[in-house]
């Protein structure tokens, strides 16, 4: 089983937090589409014939396309790979997109799956963030979007400048109060080269605050597992029967197929990715090349993935699979450099899986890279 993942780099303007490959002129979206299709095309034998069991929409923000574009391009997979017969179809999208009309239009479609860029309902938060929708359409879409689609997930941002943990904890019970089953949640992360960086180092916006991020983090974990939510990767919560199919394959490993400008690929051995450049994309695409680039991972790069991911998931780093994968070694190393975290509970072992304990979930990250062997 395999996933695709299509990268629409388009959005109606810039979030001030965002790094990812985006433009906000619309200009070449026609010219985009057709790529994207014939990328589709080109690369359909590339993940050995897997049978694929996820589409996933990302960006940018591909809620700017119209459902005839969206439903072409899902045509497209349809004719060159073969589809399992119920796969999870996502497709990002932003409040200010989702009128009801489209919402109507969409669920009329394959799409299944909505991931909505909510990040706060509070006013103040998103214009610090320019994000490009306002409170009451952010409001407004849920109400529309819950009665035409039962797999919803929100995502959320925490450790906003100003915002108090009570008004995150209002964020997380109005999020609640539409009965979604899946939120994302991040923090706030300052980016070099993002307009965020710029303010917080000019000093027109407070700079983020790391503990005031743990405690919003440890507050969002109790509200959602007091809400029937399984904390099933640090920044995912889903209740049972809707954690999202396309990410948990990424964590477990499996192979999936990135079109798009700076979309990523994994066959299993290889890593891809394509050209951060909407222009450059286009024009190799319309001459049959691909503006990839490649890189084969070693033992210890696949061992060293496994452990970041593993850390993440509610799934853990599994012994048996590293001495099968891997070897004894790999073993040895891990058993003594993830003594002190289990000491201080930060880990736990327990029946040869290793996971991350309460108290260390949102230093996961980190953990992990202290675990890594380099090269």
């Amino acid at each position: 089983m395999a996933g695709i993942y299509i990268h629409i780099p388009f959005c109606k303007q810039a979030c001030f937090y965002c790094d990812f490959h985006f433009s906000t002129s619309l200009k070449k979206k026609e010219d985009m589409i057709s790529a994207l299709i014939k990328e589709i095309e080109i690369r359909k034998d590339e993940i050995n014939n897997s049978i694929i069991e996820t589409i996933y929409f990302g960006g940018g923000t591909p809620s700017v396309l119209n459902v005839d574009e969206i439903k072409l391009l899902i045509d497209t997979v349809y004719r060159n790979h073969k589809v399992i017969e119920n796969p999870e179809i996502t497709l990002e999208a932003n409040p200010d997109d989702l009128s009801e009309e489209k919402i109507i239009e969409l669920s009329k479609t394959p799409i299944n799956r909505l991931s909505i860029g909510i990040q706060s309902f509070f006013e103040k938060d998103l214009k610090l963030m320019n994000r490009a929708h306002d409170s009451s359409e952010a409001k407004n879409c849920l109400s529309v979007a819950t009665k035409y689609f039962d797999n919803i997930s929100v995502d959320l941002i925490y450790g906003i400048p100003d915002c108090t943990n009570e008004e995150w904890q209002q964020n997380i019970q109005t999020a609640l109060s539409f009965d979604v089953p899946h939120i994302s949640s991040y923090a706030l992360t300052v980016e070099p080269k993002t307009a965020l960086h710029t303010l917080i180092t000019k000093g027109k916006i407070k700079n983020v605050d790391d503990e005031k991020a743990q405690e919003q983090f440890n507050i969002l974990i109790e509200e959602l597992e007091n809400s029937n939510f399984v904390h099933y990767e640090t920044s995912n919560f889903g209740k049972q029967g809707f954690f999202s199919q396309n990410n948990s394959s990424y964590w477990l490993g499996k192979p999936y197929l990135g079109i798009g400008p700076s979309a990523h690929s994994f066959d299993g051995n290889q890593r891809s990715w394509n050209v951060r450049n909407n222009s450059k994309y286009i024009n190799s695409i319309a001459e049959n090349q691909l503006p990839i680039e490649r890189e084969t991972l070693s033992k210890t790069d696949c061992y060293n993935e496994y452990i970041m991911t593993g850390l993440r998931t509610v799934w853990g780093v599994s012994f048996d699979k590293i001495k099968v994968d891997f070897g004894e070694k790999y073993i040895e190393y891990l058993e003594n450099q993830s003594k002190k975290y289990i000491e201080q509970e930060l880990l736990v072992l327990e029946n040869r899986i290793l996971r991350t304990t309460k108290k260390g979930k949102f230093l996961s990250d980190g953990i992990a890279s202290d675990l890594f062997i380099l090269n």
